[in-house]
């Protein structure tokens, strides 16, 4: 017992000290600090669902759900964590923006693995618009914008990261990057600064003249000259160049005419079809949309079940928890609720096999063979040499006192294969062979 209250204390203590580092907007410590006193104590549900509150400020609304849900599984009464499963589950466009930020996010990240940085920042400056609490979407773009170099703007995000979450160590270490490279761009303009102002000079003697490198000295006689060459050069020009091409400028300006009016028309073409092609494409965003959202609602439905599971479970209810956990989708569970529902498959089948086998075998020896065969047939769906084999025998002999000639020879053929040289498999084939006789 002293043993459980230190670990209780430990769990506590661990959840004061989450829940100051939260009321510091040191979400990545509180985060640390509340799992580890979930490790402690599974069932703190403050600590709980402090750490579903955290991961929700931080953009991570589907952890945030996982913690909820743990919560009202292990604390159905009076627990803050009904209300804000409820809030988000009465939200439709909240739930369908969660699914679009996962999403987008996902194309995101392919998009970096495949190259595509420019469009990694438009999908990223999306999700960040309708979700300005992800840090770690901030801290994509930031990392983007670190490889195109632009410096201010991987700052500014980087500020926004920290003001969500101000001791997070991935975003710490690329505003430090940001920051180094910030403080370098001055230094470099003064040294391009410098040799272009090195290239302007010349020496004369022991002295250095400064001169604008554009600038020249020129005598009154080279100005004359320059003026005269440029005249006739420009007439040369005029009467071999400009003259002959005047018409042929007439020329090409109406094939120009004539080809730009054809462009106008393909052009026109285009986005006419282009347009067709968004209308088709936002027809089918608006169905994805419909279909999400029918996908988040069925999400929850499942967890609903799995806790329904889970309590009949603690309840003690084997046999309706074995019915019920059948009812339970395992793929559209996250991984640490698939970790539990497998084990709770395990320890429900293993009893509610043995409680189905026991109510057939008491309706079988007083020779209610209809009520035994739905409960047999379980158990031998689910374990077919169980209880060496009683269980298929008894399913056979409870076929054939019904009528079902059928099943009641395929379960003597299967009792002959699995036993044989025992009296029951001996039985099997005597009454194997009646059946087989009979018209």
């Amino acid at each position: 017992m002293n043993s459980y209250n230190k670990i209780i204390r430990l769990s506590n203590t661990l959840y004061n000290d989450g829940l100051e580092k939260a009321n510091v907007r040191d979400l990545s410590g509180a985060i640390k600090s509340l799992r580890t006193s979930l490790r402690y104590y599974k069932a703190n549900i403050s600590a709980r669902n402090l750490l579903g509150l955290v991961y929700y400020e931080m953009g991570e609304v589907v952890d945030a759900l996982s913690e909820w849900v743990i919560s009202r599984s292990l604390q159905p009464e009076d627990n803050p964590a009904e209300q804000y499963l409820d809030d988000i589950q009465s939200n439709r466009s909240r739930l369908s923006s969660v699914n679009q930020t996962i999403k987008k996010y996902n194309q995101a990240l392919l998009y970096c693995q495949q190259g595509s940085r420019d469009l990694a920042i438009i999908q990223l400056k999306k999700i960040l618009a309708s979700n300005q609490g992800l840090v770690k979407g901030h801290q994509l773009l930031a990392l983007l914008y670190l490889q195109d170099k632009k410096y201010e703007l991987a700052r500014r995000e980087l500020r926004a990261a920290a003001k969500i979450d101000t001791n997070n160590v991935t975003t710490l270490k690329y505003l430090q990057e940001a920051e180094q490279h910030l403080q370098k761009e001055p230094s470099q303009k003064k040294e391009k600064r410098r040799k272009k102002e090195a290239m302007a000079s010349y020496q004369n003697g022991n002295e250095t003249i400064i001169q604008p490198a554009n600038i020249k000295d020129t005598s009154p006689v080279m100005t004359i000259l320059n003026l005269v060459i440029g005249v006739a050069i420009g007439m040369l020009i005029t009467w071999f160049l400009i003259l002959p091409s005047v018409q042929q400028n007439a020329i090409s300006d109406a094939r120009k005419a004539e080809l730009e009016a054809n462009n106008e028309l393909i052009t026109r073409d285009q986005e006419i079809k282009s347009l067709e092609q968004e209308i088709e494409e936002l027809k089918s965003q608006v169905e994805k949309v419909k279909s999400e959202s029918e996908s988040s609602q069925k999400s929850i439905e499942n967890y609903q079940k799995m806790l329904t599971v889970y309590d009949a479970f603690v309840q003690e209810d084997i046999q309706q928890a074995g019915e019920l956990i059948g009812n339970v989708d395992a793929g559209l569970l996250d991984a640490q609720t698939k970790g539990i529902y497998n084990r709770l498959d395990a320890q429900i089948n293993e009893q509610y096999i043995a409680v189905l086998y026991t109510q057939a075998e008491q309706a079988y020896n007083t020779r209610n063979f209809p009520e035994a065969i739905p409960g047999l047939t379980k158990v031998v769906e689910t374990d077919e040499d169980y209880q060496d084999g009683y269980a298929i025998y008894y399913l056979a002999q409870s076929c054939r006192q019904t009528g079902d000639v059928e099943n009641a020879k395929k379960y003597y053929q299967r009792m002959i294969e699995l036993h044989p040289g025992t009296q029951r498999a001996r039985s099997s084939q005597r009454y194997l062979e009646e059946l087989n006789q009979q018209p």
